[in-house]
Parts: C-alpha cells; sequence; structure tokens
C-alpha cells in the first residue's frame, strides 16, 4: 500500500469507523487523522493497520481497533496539565494518542520487547514527554500517583481498587471490566476522597492484562 493509500485509508477510518461511534471530539479526529497508525502495527499487518479489527502483537496481545481507541481518548477529556498512567504500552500508538494530549505520561508495559519497540516509535515522531515502564501494573502501579488519567489497554476480569485509589479527585480512569464474551468498557470519576462514579460506554471484547486479578481473589 502507497503512502497515498495510507491517507485515504486513515480518512475513511476516521470518517467510517471513529465518527459513527459517537466519537465526535474535533481534537481526537483531528489526532487520529494525522497519527501513523501504519508505523506501529507489525510488520506482517501493515496494510490492516486502518481495519476494523483486534491486530496481534504477539504474545497473546493485540492493538485495539481504531474506534475503541479513539472512543477511549474522547472519554478521557484529556487537559494539556494532566499526568497520565497507561497500563500496557502494547504498540505505542495509545501512548502516542494519550501523550499528544496531556502533560507526562508514563507507561508501564509487561513485556520489555514492546516497551523497546514503542521507545523507538516515539523518539521517531518526536514525542518526548513519555516514561515507559517495565513491570506488572494489572494490579496497579503506586510509583507516580495521583493520576489525573488512567487508561487501561487491555481487559480484567475484575477492577482492583488499587486503580481507583490511585486517582486524583476529579480523575478518570477508562477500563475494560469483564470475562469473555461479555465485557464492559467503563469509565470512573473520582468524585471526591471517598467516592467515584461509574458509567458503562460499549460492550466489547479484548485480551485480558497478564496476571490479571481473577474474580473471587482479593488483594490485601
Amino acid at each position: 500500500m502507497s503512502e497515498m493509500n495510507f491517507e485515504v485509508a486513515r480518512f475513511n477510518m476516521v470518517e467510517q469507523q471513529i465518527r459513527t461511534w459517537e466519537v465526535l471530539d474535533p481534537r481526537v479526529l483531528e489526532l487520529v487523522g494525522r497519527m501513523p497508525r501504519e508505523d506501529f502495527v507489525p510488520p506482517v499487518y501493515r496494510k490492516l493497520a486502518f481495519a476494523d479489527m483486534n491486530i496481534p502483537l504477539g504474545h497473546g496481545q493485540v492493538m485495539m481497533p481504531p474506534k475503541v481507541e479513539a472512543r477511549m481518548l474522547q472519554e478521557l477529556e484529556i487537559s494539556p496539565e494532566d499526568k497520565i498512567l497507561e497500563v500496557g504500552t502494547g504498540s505505542g500508538y495509545m501512548t502516542a494518542l494519550l501523550a499528544s494530549f496531556g502533560a507526562h505520561l508514563y507507561s508501564v508495559e509487561i513485556i520489555p520487547e514492546f516497551s523497546t519497540q514503542a521507545a523507538a516509535k516515539l523518539a521517531a515522531l518526536h514525542i518526548n514527554n513519555v516514561t515507559l515502564e517495565v513491570g506488572d501494573a494489572a494490579r496497579g502501579w503506586d510509583r507516580h500517583p495521583p493520576y489525573d488519567v488512567i487508561a487501561i489497554t487491555g481487559s480484567l476480569p475484575t477492577l482492583p481498587d488499587s486503580f481507583r485509589n490511585s486517582l486524583k479527585v476529579g480523575g478518570r480512569l477508562f477500563a475494560i471490566v469483564g470475562q469473555s464474551p461479555i465485557m464492559e468498557a467503563k469509565l470512573i470519576r473520582r468524585v471526591d476522597e471517598v467516592s467515584w462514579s461509574e458509567a458503562s460506554l460499549f460492550e466489547t471484547a479484548l485480551p485480558p492484562l497478564q496476571n490479571a486479578l481473577e474474580p473471587g481473589k482479593f488483594v490485601f
């Protein structure tokens, strides 16, 4: 596929997939309309970079469909001063989108090669407000809280309270919660020190984060 065809495919992705999924924020549409998603997918899937599908990354992980990525970005309402936590760097594409809106992004990845590959891709785009860390954040990441925004890019059978507790008052958390075949994308806001609101956005399916907390198991 030529670069011109990539531009056409990206335009069609925005108009036919993303807009039709209630993503109308002009900032989001402009960003996904110029971010080179084709540079983040594995080379074997480059021609499918704009397809409405989960793209395999290896190690049982995937890139979310473009419409889910864009909807997540819209729902999180990121401001230029926000400190963001991303759980699951993956391809680095969502990392690039989140970092483009916020002040600083901490992105944690359990698979070292994903983090290394993402670092090179972000550097090529001169995105330098990102700290990439390798570790297991499936049950929380307490190195830099509190966060204005938390974006979890793999599913969780159940959402540990540690994520809610890591939000600033007014902070937003996006997570896909549940087990196949029914998972819900949720947006959680911290209302005050002791309460949170929760909205169910849509149903989807996504592989779980490695070492995700299983229902019936508790973390003390």
